[in-house]
């Protein structure tokens, strides 16, 4: 078939491809991994490379324009393979909660604001564990309500509906802390 011959220049362009993509997305997808995976380092090195892996057998024209969304899927559905295939399927768990930091902080934040960030990461880990999936990939992540629906397969309504939900949830307590 005339669409399976490989030019010279597929393999360079899939390579640029998917190079330029662990460059991008690798460190995010790590996060995400060792949370579905409560924490397990190693098991989310695992994920995201066999995500990797799934990449390369990809078609770049197939993946352009929407690879973040394609990798988160593939990560989070190898990650629940995992998870059920050991018996530990637990999403969250009541309490946990993961703080998430740049490689390098920012000088000058104030105490407060890590006070602050700090607290929101602490209430945040006490939402039920689908509601804390979906903030962490719409405030953590930068994904629409649309690509979150097709990661997490949750109609756009239901993600919708579980942000509003958390966020209100988040206001009020956030409301009730001593300043």
């Amino acid at each position: 078939m005339a669409g399976d011959v490989n030019t010279d220049s597929q393999p360079d362009e899939r390579t640029a491809f998917v190079q330029s993509a662990v460059e991008r997305h690798r460190a995010p997808l790590l996060r995400y991994a060792a949370r579905l995976l409560h924490g397990d380092a190693d098991r989310a090195q695992d994920v995201v490379q066999d995500t990797f892996v799934r990449l390369m057998a990809q078609q770049p024209a197939d993946v352009a324009g929407h690879e973040a969304e394609w990798l988160f899927t593939v990560c989070r559905n190898r990650a629940l393979d995992y998870l059920r295939k050991e018996g530990r399927v637990k999403f969250f768990e009541e309490g946990q909660a993961e703080r998430l930091t740049a490689d390098t902080p920012r000088p000058g934040s104030g105490v407060e604001r890590a006070e602050a960030h700090a607290a929101v990461l602490k209430l945040i880990g006490k939402l039920p564990p689908n509601q804390q999936e979906v903030v962490r990939l719409k405030f953590q992540n930068g994904f629409s309500y649309k690509e979150i629906s097709r990661i997490t397969s949750l109609s756009v309504t239901n993600v919708g509906f579980i942000l509003h939900t958390a966020i209100a949830r988040l206001r009020k307590e956030m409301s009730a802390l001593p300043e």
